[in-house]
């Protein structure tokens, strides 16, 4: 989700500095909101990813309690800009589509950050193998334990008390489902699945995270993760159970979530210099609005935006490095209310949505599942621009 694509729409060289030897696919899927949608447009790309994926007609909440109805809600209303759009991507497909717009030899692959050194107004950033590369601006986009975050100071992201199981299930013979978000809510559990494309389904599980031991155990067992997760879903339907049952192993994984503490982000550097972050470097959130993914595009696209009209303005004095500052400034400021903003709605809709207090379940049951269920319509509201 790095803004990489966006500069290069712009004219702008250069380069990604991926850890890992290959795209990294892990959590198998991501569901993309009406303001994932507006970033893609702006990459020129949402046509080819709309022609593979399905989009979602609504949302459909149950308990997780006694297995009935609590909420329905179509997704067809219109926002600032027309109707929304949802959809489930397969993250691998949204991986590869953005890798073909790239340049051959943009991306570096195992290439993991150890350090950041100033040279001046350049920084070098050394890497794990020895090498180090000169930069005239530094773009973290390297997760919650971001090396970049931490040369900012900016505190380290904190364990949120829940873990998540995410899957995705291949039908090929179609899966046979509506078009629609299908979420379990209550008893300490959180359990939703919806269709990628007619052929595959992708669901997760969030639950409030064990011992220490049982869980690593867990991580390094997806068959302990499907019976664990089998063993939680009480009185939900047949259909429902089945979706995990037909799981392949090798298409299951299990971690642990994490935060920053928006106060954090309001008291700390997001930005220094010709530096900043994005993404999960970021603003690292638990998934309950689906947005982490989708603001790691709005950050691609605005940062873009302030950058390329730094590199390409012109001015009498050709102050270059003025005018980079001045756009990771924008950058930093443009994101950073947006940012603390996503995080406390989806860290309060998942404490709602988890728990399992008889006096919260029933008020969620009774009276808040239409206004949690509205959250993620309103995050989903925004429209970060265009690349001009």
């Amino acid at each position: 989700m790095n803004p990489i694509n966006h500069m290069r729409m712009l004219g702008l060289r250069s380069l990604v500095l991926e850890s890992s030897d290959g795209l990294r696919i892990t959590g198998f899927a991501l569901i993309t909101w009406n303001n994932a949608w507006k970033a893609l447009e702006a990459l020129g790309i949402a046509d080819s990813i709309r022609r593979r994926h399905l989009p979602l007609d609504g949302i459909r909440v149950s308990s997780a309690v006694t297995g009935l109805p609590i909420l329905e809600k179509s997704f067809e209303r219109k926002g600032q800009d027309g109707n929304y759009e949802t959809r489930c991507v397969i993250r691998k497909i949204l991986l590869e589509t953005l890798k073909e717009e790239l340049p051959h030899g943009t991306i570096k692959y195992s290439s993991k950050v150890v350090s950041i050194e100033e040279s001046g107004w350049f920084k070098i950033v050394h890497l794990g193998d020895g090498s180090s590369i000169k930069t005239k601006v530094l773009i973290g986009c390297d997760g919650v334990n971001s090396v970049v975050a931490k040369w900012l100071g900016l505190k380290k992201a904190v364990d949120a008390g829940r873990s998540a199981i995410r899957a995705l299930v291949e039908f090929p013979e179609g899966h046979g489902f509506e078009r629609k978000f299908l979420q379990c809510i209550g008893h300490g559990v959180r359990y939703g699945y919806m269709p990628c494309n007619e052929k595959t389904m992708y669901w997760f599980f969030t639950f409030t995270s064990l011992d220490q031991k049982t869980e690593d155990d867990m991580e390094d067992n997806p068959a302990k993760m499907k019976q664990f997760v089998l063993s939680k879903l009480g009185k939900l339907s047949q259909q429902v159970q089945s979706v995990v049952e037909r799981t392949e192993l090798v298409n299951i994984s299990c971690a642990s979530l994490k935060l920053r503490w928006p106060w954090d982000l309001l008291r700390g550097e997001s930005c220094r210099g010709n530096v900043c972050v994005a993404g999960d470097a970021l603003h690292p959130m638990t998934p309950d609005i689906g947005q982490g993914g989708c603001s790691a595009l709005e950050d691609g696209v605005v940062l873009a935006r302030c950058l390329g009209e730094a590199f390409l303005a012109k001015t009498q004095n050709g102050d270059e490095w003025g005018r980079i500052e001045k756009a990771v400034e924008k950058y930093g400021k443009e994101r950073r209310w947006r940012s603390i903003g996503l995080i406390a709605t989806a860290y309060t809709v998942g404490m709602v949505q988890q728990s399992d207090g008889k006096v919260m379940s029933f008020l969620r049951d009774n009276l808040l599942a239409g206004i949690l269920a509205g959250s993620l319509l309103k995050m989903a509201d925004f429209d970060c621009g265009k690349l001009n």
